[in-house]
């Protein structure tokens, strides 16, 4: 009886926990249950799942302080995966779990809802598809919240959720729409009220209407009641004022987030202190008060991670102070230490640079310069104006280096020959000292080597040393260096990397075999070249060598007098070089880089320098140019002097303004280059040459003259031929090496001209046939007379399609030709019939010649030699 009850009762039971499982009963028991299920275990577990994954976006989302934060710190990324299929695992187990939650236990019953946990599955859903960055499955799971749960809990959060999924979607202008009318329609609690009002304020960022972004983020700053959201939002408002100009505004909210401390992140704070220093009044605030706040964040251990940005600002600061040796100091102190912001990096580079171009210290520069455009992305515009200030530089090396060069060489020449060996022997004494130095230090590095052999060599002979030490070697061979096993040994390390056991190769290199030059059969050669002395020489040798001392070439003034140049076509040469960079360098401090202090310089000194004519009155004209934005007195002074000596040239009616500004417009040097450059095109060749050479000596020292150097070279490879084409060529390339128009000419030399000298008369068929008439360039009624006969035989029996051309040839003579002949055989019929029949007789007898060896004659000139040889 007992057994039947418990099977009564324990079937019941059964019953009714299937009843209260059940999502179609609408009972207290089914509801309350899947209520907890969904909640505390399902819910649960996706919410784990939610966090795990925001946590790794927040750590991977790194903020860029260099431009204005976003108000919500996820990023969209590129490599989005195909709509519908999450990438990220944690938001995948968060979607997973809601979307069992809404499966299993969803008690739709007459239409409505019985489950009170199902929209927060929906929520969890939607956030999950939000942070996965599918926003468009995102913004469905939020909208079914709104359209089926009405009256949820979480109807203000799944409205301020679909808005933000509308904004990464790009629907701003409906974001602003909505969620002002969530503000209007409803009071709402402090954080949603503080989430929808950031969200309002990122709108309006899009929108670029800041006054109002402003106006909701106070809101959300004032409301929110999260610390890390306080902080954010009081840097961004920072931020925007300071991009609006209102400095006293932006420091009020960097000190805000400074005096949060420790609730707020660290580096909001240490961020806030570095835009403090970009509103810094150099002329009215505290630089001491400063440096002592900088000065406590340096010693500062908890600000470790962000030495890089702290020593940044500090030279950041020191730079705009003018006190380059501090700035330089704290720019290296940052790059010292291991930044993962690439900016920061290329920033500090970049400043370095600048300090050492400011210095004229130009190699330095270039080199920072190179290490500045590894760490900037390439499209950037600053990338790209740094690699124009970088090539640029290259002029500027190139230059220096001949201005510094030949003023040594020129002071020298200048002296008196007294003066001269006194100024050889002070540099001989300074010599002296530096190679002294430099021995003592290898001496000292030799002794160190001996003393690590000798204690090396003590240990290894001392069995007692090498069982006290736990794991010592005992080194097999007291030859070998100290870190280098003799036997097989897999720690042991490459020779070279060992300082230790270079030094001590050196030492037993010079025991054995003394000082040897670096030159091939050393082994064999028996001179020496210090007083250490091979064991196996003589007494008699070694006396030798000690009795006869070596005395340095270097140490004599006269190995230096003799190198001095005494000829004065060379002397006059190097000053015409070094005036000439002068002036260049001048033009391109003016025109490229904006340093109108080292151009007026170079300038300046140019003029001291008694330079040809040709360079006076352009350096004068932009010393006038420069003096205008620099000092109006010496710009005025300028202009008198090249109205006074130069009344009639081109630039004093431009700085006088006579005529009219159309007429100056057409003499500029761009309008008369593109006049020249039409007569090319035009193939007037030798009128090309005549007007180059008037512009180049017009505009000598101008930049534009490398181009009218470059079209002339052309026009006189058109007119005289291959050999002159490649002297022309070869004089642009080595007289403007660093101009476009200098590296074209260096391509050409390289690429062209060699395979235009390969160039030969071709015996082979052709398809394509000419005949030609040469005529004098100035004989115009003879060369109206064949054209007249052409034009008639083609009018009257043209079999064929036939078209004529007047070619330039040289300076002398152009050539009639007649185009369009398939055969040789063809080409000959015709000639004859110029040749014999009246009605189109021409005095000189047409000359048959295929496409390809017309190229020939007309690129090398020869076609004397292509007649000799059809005559064979």
């Amino acid at each position: 009886m007992k057994t039947n009850t418990f099977k009564s009762i324990f079937s019941f039971a059964f019953f009714v926990f299937l009843i209260a499982c059940s999502t179609k009963k609408d009972t207290f028991m089914a509801r309350n249950s899947h209520a907890l299920s969904t909640k505390y275990n399902i819910l649960y577990n996706g919410q784990i799942g939610l966090d795990k994954g925001v946590e790794a976006i927040n750590a991977t989302s790194k903020d860029n302080y260099w431009k204005r934060l976003p108000i919500e710190r996820m990023q969209l990324v590129e490599n989005v995966s195909a709509e519908g299929k999450p990438k990220n695992k944690d938001f995948e187990v968060a979607e997973t779990k809601a979307t069992k939650a809404i499966q299993k236990h969803s008690m739709n019953i007459g239409g409505r809802e019985k489950n009170t946990q199902i929209d927060e599955a929906y929520l969890l859903l939607g956030k999950s598809r939000y942070y996965d960055q599918r926003f468009i499955p995102a913004l469905d799971a939020f909208n079914y919240i709104l359209y089926k749960y009405p009256n949820s809990s979480n109807i203000y959060t799944a409205k301020i959720w679909r808005e933000k999924t509308n904004m990464r979607l790009g629907n701003d202008a409906l974001v602003v729409k909505n969620i002002e009318k969530l503000l209007k329609d409803k009071a709402l609690k402090k954080q949603p009220l503080a989430d929808a009002n950031a969200l309002l304020s990122e709108a309006f960022l899009n929108l670029e209407e800041k006054d109002s972004a402003i106006t909701k983020l106070k809101v959300a700053e004032n409301t929110t009641k999260i610390h890390e959201e306080k902080a954010r939002y009081r840097f961004i408002l920072g931020q925007l004022y300071q991009e609006l100009g209102k400095k006293d505004s932006a420091l009020y909210y960097y000190n805000e987030v400074i005096a949060m401390n420790r609730k707020s992140k660290r580096e909001y704070i240490i961020q806030s202190q570095a835009r403090k220093i970009k509103l810094f009044d150099y002329q009215k605030d505290d630089a001491a008060a400063l440096i002592t706040t900088y000065n406590k964040l340096l010693a500062d251990r908890e600000n470790r991670p962000f030495l890089d940005v702290i020593n940044y600002n500090m030279g950041l600061f020191y730079d705009n102070k003018k006190e380059d040796s501090l700035a330089t100091k704290y720019y290296n102190a940052s790059l010292k230490t291991v930044s993962k912001d690439p900016y920061l990096i290329a920033s500090n580079y970049r400043n370095l640079g600048d300090i050492n171009f400011k210095k004229t210290q130009y190699q330095t520069a270039a080199k920072y310069y190179d290490s500045t455009l590894v760490k900037l992305d390439p499209k950037t515009r600053e990338a790209i104006h740094i690699q124009k200030k970088r090539k640029d530089l290259e002029e500027v090396i190139h230059f220096e280096t001949i201005a510094k060069t030949n003023d040594s060489i020129l002071h020298v020449v200048a002296m008196s020959d007294g003066d001269r060996v006194a100024y050889f022997e002070k540099y001989i004494e300074q010599l002296k000292k530096a190679d002294e130095a430099k021995r003592i230090l290898e001496e000292k590095q030799l002794k160190i080597a001996e003393n690590i052999e000798r204690n090396a060599a003590a240990n290894a002979t001392d069995p007692s040393t090498a069982d006290d030490i736990p794991g010592a070697r005992t080194r097999k061979s007291l030859l070998a260096p100290p870190s280098i096993a003799t036997g097989n040994d897999n720690g042991s390390v490459f020779y070279f990397y060992n300082p230790n056991t270079v030094a001590f190769g050196k030492v037993e290199f010079k025991k054995k075999f003394g000082d040897r030059a670096l030159a091939d059969n050393w082994l064999l050669s028996t001179k020496k070249t210090n007083s250490i002395v091979d064991d196996t020489n003589d007494n008699t040798s070694a006396d030798s060598l000690a009795k006869v001392p070596v005395i340095n070439p270097k140490y004599m003034a006269d190995y230096y007098t003799k190198q001095v140049p005494t000829n004065p076509v060379k002397i006059d040469s190097l000053s015409k070089e070094r005036n000439l960079a002068y002036y260049q360098l001048g033009v391109i401090y003016k025109e490229r880089f904006k340093e109108y202090g080292l151009a007026s310089n170079k300038l300046e000194q140019l003029l001291k320098n008694n330079p040809e004519e040709k360079l006076v009155l352009p350096a004068k004209y932009n010393l006038y140019k420069i003096y205008q934005i620099t000092n109006a007195t010496k710009a005025e002074e300028m202009k008198n002097s090249i109205s006074k000596d130069y009344p009639n040239s081109r630039y004093a009616q431009i700085i006088n303004n006579v005529g009219s500004t159309e007429e100056l417009e057409k003499g500029s040097p761009e309008s008369l280059y593109k006049s020249c450059y039409r007569m090319f095109e035009s193939e007037q060749f030798a009128a090309v040459i005549k007007r180059c050479d008037v512009m180049i000596k017009q505009f000598s020292g101008d930049e534009i003259v490398s181009k009218f150097e470059f079209l002339k070279a052309n026009a006189t490879g058109k007119l005289k031929g291959l050999v002159a084409y490649k002297g022309a060529i070869q004089y642009v390339a080595d007289n403007y090496p660093n101009t476009e128009e200098g590296k074209k000419a260096q391509e050409v030399l390289t690429t062209q001209i060699p395979f235009l000298e390969q160039m030969t008369f071709t015996t082979t068929d052709s398809k394509s046939w000419k005949m030609m008439f040469k005529v004098p360039v100035l004989d115009d009624k003879k060369t109206a007379s064949i054209e007249q006969k052409i034009m008639k035989f083609m009018d009257n029996e043209n079999i064929q399609k036939l078209s004529y051309s007047c070619d330039a040839y040289t300076d002398n003579e152009k050539i009639i030709t007649i185009n369009g002949f398939k055969s040789e055989a063809n080409s000959m019929d015709v000639a004859n019939q110029f040749a014999e029949n009246p009605k189109y007789k021409i005095d000189q007898k047409g000359i048959v010649i295929s496409n390809e060896n017309y190229k020939v004659i007309q690129i090398k000139k020869n076609l004397e030699e292509y007649i000799t040889l059809k005559t064979k």
